[in-house]
């Protein structure tokens, strides 16, 4: 009942929108209404004017209720020619002035946008439905997994269930599983390179280890990695900076007891020697 709990969420997320909707489409329905019904009585009542399109005109805007009831039919039916014509060709072609602008305006306009507007409602109630969501990445990522295994399968020849840096030589200098490979979203420049990220050190690569590397080289796992490596770079250049503050204040102290010292030498006359506090004539 998924589509169906995005349906009412929809509904009730736009139920304002809805509302106001309801109200431009019920003030412009009535104003054509209104106009069509006032400016076709003098039609209604000439008895010059053949008796069966006076019928007709009568039975679709004699009236008040009549006409708000076609103008209904005119927008939300999409027959609004079968209303329009035998008054534009019958009574006076100056109607087709009227039914122009109502068609693009009413019709074609506004009705598209408050289209377009439940759409994009309907669209973002799916996108934060986070029940749907897990559904389509679990879905997305069985598919991923199982093309990978079929890529596996292929460029493992010996099928003893281990692939080895030439079988992947082998399978990835053909055309078509490049194309593949393209579509599993990973571009191979470097075979030899890419069996080294995936190898754990034994010269073959197991389907588990295969699909693991794989999706730790894409994506958001990839993303992560490099987040992960930023991190560990920013720590390692901030204990290298502690390392040379240190050895700039012992660098500090050394010449400040260097300096210590030819002073205590020339005070005695002869070589001192210096401490870090004093200075100890010979």
């Amino acid at each position: 009942f998924v589509k169906l709990r995005i349906l009412l969420q929809t509904v009730a997320a736009s139920f304002m929108a809805l509302f106001w909707s309801m109200v431009l489409l019920g003030v412009l329905n009535f104003g054509g209404a209104v106009f069509l019904c006032q400016s076709l009585q003098d039609v209604i009542a000439d008895e010059t004017v053949e008796e069966e399109l006076r019928l007709w005109i009568f039975r679709m805007y004699g009236t008040s209720g009549r006409a708000l009831w076609t103008m209904f039919e005119f927008i939300h039916s999409g027959g609004w020619p079968n209303y329009a014509r035998r008054v534009i060709e019958e009574v006076h072609w100056a109607y087709a002035v009227f039914y122009a602008l109502y068609v693009s305006v009413v019709v074609f306009a506004v009705t598209r946008i408050i289209t377009a507007l439940f759409l994009r409602d309907t669209l973002q109630v799916a996108a934060n439905d986070t029940d749907m969501m897990v559904q389509e990445n679990l879905q997305k990522t069985r598919k991923y997994l199982a093309r990978l295994k079929e890529l596996f399968e292929l460029a493992d020849v010996s099928g003893d269930g281990m692939l080895t840096c030439e079988e992947l030589e082998g399978v990835c200098h053909v055309p078509e599983v490049r194309m593949y490979l393209r579509m599993l979203e990973l571009e191979i420049y470097e075979v030899r390179s890419l069996f080294d990220l995936l190898d754990s050190g034994r010269g073959a690569v197991s389907l588990p280890e295969f699909i693991a590397g794989i999706m730790r080289l894409k994506g958001q796992a990839r993303a992560m990695d490099i987040v992960a490596l930023s991190i560990t770079c920013d720590k390692i250049h901030a204990r290298c900076s502690d390392i040379e503050r240190l050895m700039n204040e012992r660098g500090n102290q050394v010449a400040r007891v260097e300096s210590t010292s030819t002073f205590c030498e020339a005070a005695a006359g002869g070589p001192a020697q210096p401490t870090l506090g004093n200075c100890r004539y010979s």
